[in-house]
């Protein structure tokens, strides 16, 4: 297959431990259709600026093709990651395309905001699904995020068609989204809507501010915190109790 897209990417990240199983190339698209008040990749949010660089297709297979012995090595592969990479499907279907049929396992990071009927055949491919769920209020979701989760939602019952693993993702920031009755309404909304359903908690961090402060933007806001280790175990417990396993990929 003759690889012709271009596409706008942060810096891929090889020897990636995280965002799937074994040694992985995480490949971050730009562009997100998402404005989170504490996003960690500030630079995903626009394709004009210094972190932002432009590849084709060819110039991230020849990325992947130099890691790929450590990926039959340890059981890794490729992970599609942003930013949100469904908002490029040309590239994103012809990278998937090319890397399933080479038999490279291949999962993707995604907000869950897109037209699931526009990406279907790409989701199909996958080994490993990561979506997340960064509030069930749709009103405090807009508030954070500037979109609603319906499509989100929406989105995440139509995957269990798929047969596909999925592993909802969960930014557990205080300040936006810890209260029990919220973590317990997406534990059940997780339990109903997913098989055998898996819930990653992935605590606020502020690694991001440097970015923020190279693309002289203001930061997120100071409320916004990482919940302490006894409130991480609780959390834990209360998803436990509504049927859904946790899982680690970090």
């Amino acid at each position: 297959m003759k690889a012709c897209n271009t596409g706008f990417f942060m810096s891929p990240q090889n020897f990636s431990v995280n965002d799937g199983d074994g040694i992985r190339t995480i490949i971050f698209f730009a562009g997100c259709p998402l404005k989170c008040k504490w996003c960690a990749n500030p630079e995903s949010q626009s394709y004009n600026n210094c972190l932002v660089k432009e590849y084709s297709v060819e110039q991230i297979l020849k990325i992947i093709e130099r890691q790929e012995i450590f990926y039959r090595s340890s059981g890794g592969g490729v992970t599609f990651s942003g930013g949100e990479a469904t908002l490029n499907p040309d590239i994103l279907r012809e990278l998937t395309n090319i890397l399933y049929d080479r038999a490279i396992n291949l999962a993707i990071e995604t907000s869950g905001y897109f037209n699931f009927e526009e990406i279907k055949d790409i989701l199909e491919k996958m080994d490993l699904i990561f979506v997340d769920i960064k509030h069930m209020d749709e009103n405090k979701h807009i508030f954070f995020t500037g979109k609603s989760n319906r499509i989100i939602l929406s989105n995440i019952k139509k995957m269990k068609g798929l047969n596909i693993p999925i592993v909802v993702r969960i930014p557990v920031i205080e300040g936006a989204n810890v209260d029990d009755h919220n973590m317990a309404e997406t534990a059940e909304f997780v339990k109903e809507n997913i098989d055998n359903p898996k819930i990653e908690l992935l605590p606020y961090h502020s690694f991001g501010d440097e970015k923020y402060e190279a693309l002289g933007i203001e930061k997120p806001s100071r409320n916004f915190k990482a919940p302490s280790v006894d409130r991480l175990k609780e959390l834990k417990k209360l998803i436990e109790k509504h049927g859904v396993e946790i899982v680690s990929y970090n």
